[in-house]
């Protein structure tokens, strides 16, 4: 009885460890963090900040599921729609350039 509760506590640390070491692994970038490492490095990286007549770009990481909505098919001034804009990465921030 006592080799079954030995064995227990073994296997317990050794879920406890391995959690553990999930735990840290989630959330590091080889440690860069997202500071140092800005938000994008191509402005593909960047996306609409809203599913309907966007006027700015968040990170693709940040990006909202447009799936099942509709939008109306209004060109609304100052915003991406119909081609007025792009999403671009500037200085490593996502913004937004409106075609003049």
């Amino acid at each position: 009885m006592k080799k079954a509760w030995w064995i227990l506590g073994i296997i317990a640390i050794l879920i406890i460890i391995g959690i553990s070491l999930i735990g840290n692994h989630n959330g590091q970038n080889n440690g860069i963090n997202a500071t140092q490492q800005g938000e994008c490095s191509t402005d593909g990286d960047c996306v609409r900040d809203s599913c309907c007549h966007a006027a700015g770009c968040v990170a693709l990481g940040k990006a909202l599921s447009c799936k099942g909505i509709m939008c109306t098919q209004d060109c609304v001034p100052g915003t991406l729609d119909c081609g007025q804009g792009s999403c671009k990465c500037i200085n490593n921030k996502c913004g937004v350039e409106i075609k003049g």
